[in-house]
């Protein structure tokens, strides 16, 4: 048994490999069993993953806004790279200021406020890589 520990976009992930052979893998990710069905190798292994059922309460991979009062969560338009934050914590903003630039596609896209308001939160770091819909940043 062999067991990983990753952090991707900032959330901790335990990956402990409970078997495996030349045509299965079986793992659990955060407590989360999974069966992993390898391919033969042509040019690149390419694996096939089908999920067991999961017991109750698995960490998310990519969080969504809870509808907290008065709060504005950013989301990244794209998946992509944070080339810079253009403010902090505590900063004033308006709506259509730009808050971050991020990298998708090999464009440049602004990250806009959308609304006015106080940045309670910035979620994310310069160079980090981020996923289509990912929290960014809370504004309120």
């Amino acid at each position: 048994m062999k067991e990983f520990n990753y952090k991707i976009n900032g959330a901790p992930y335990r990956v402990v490999v409970t078997k495996s052979d030349n045509e299965l893998v079986e793992l659990e990710v955060n407590g989360t069993p999974y069966t992993v069905e390898m391919t033969p190798k042509v040019k690149k292994p390419k694996a096939v993953v089908q999920r067991q059922a999961a017991p109750a309460g698995p960490t998310p991979l990519v969080t969504r806004p809870s509808g907290s009062s008065g709060k504005n969560t950013i989301h990244s338009p794209l998946p992509g790279v944070i080339l810079d934050i253009r403010c902090k914590v505590g900063d004033t903003v308006k709506k259509g200021q730009t808050l971050m630039i991020l990298e998708a596609m090999k464009m440049e896209n602004n990250i806009l406020a959308n609304g006015n308001g106080k940045v309670a939160e910035i979620l994310v770091q310069k160079g980090d890589s981020v996923l289509e819909g990912a929290n960014l940043a809370v504004i309120e």
